[in-house]
């Protein structure tokens, strides 16, 4: 199966969250990511260095979300940023979120350089077993669903 689209007619705009991925490499994590976001109605901003979401990979894991979910600018998120890290963070469970929000997640290997977490709000997702960290996609979905239980 063949689609053909234009770029330029994929959704813009934004959302009153936004999930922010940085150099988010894997095109299944970005598919995936896309697809969460969709399920709870944020947009995706994608740094350089991030996966292209139209690569075939990406395309299957967002399973059709890439052309409903807004790509926003990088230059355009929602002010209060709430950074995901595997440690270190207050548990997301104690954190107050509330939309407009964005959500930095990082990249599979290098997590999120300090410069770009430093004006965040520093949250982790407590893992009561025995992994050490969760998959970028995963985490991603585990804290928009976390805010949209909250504002729901």
């Amino acid at each position: 199966m063949i689609g053909i689209f234009r770029r330029d007619g994929l959704p813009a705009g934004t959302r009153d969250v936004v999930l922010a991925l940085w150099q988010v490499a894997d095109p299944g994590n970005v598919g995936t990511l896309l697809r969460s976001a969709d399920a709870f109605d944020a947009g995706v901003a994608l740094s350089e260095g991030c996966a292209d979401p139209l690569g075939p990979k990406a395309l299957r894991a967002s399973a059709g979300a890439i052309f409903r979910v807004p790509l926003v600018d990088w230059e355009a998120l929602p002010n209060a940023h709430v950074a995901l890290v595997a440690h270190g963070g207050v548990p997301i469970a104690e954190v107050p979120l509330a939309p407009p929000l964005t959500l930095l997640v990082g990249s599979e290997r290098g997590s999120l350089p300090d410069d770009l977490a430093l004006d965040c709000f520093r949250v982790t997702i407590p893992l009561p077993g025995r992994a050490e960290s969760l998959n970028v996609g995963a985490a991603g979905a585990i804290a928009l669903y976390e805010l949209s239980r909250r504002v729901s």
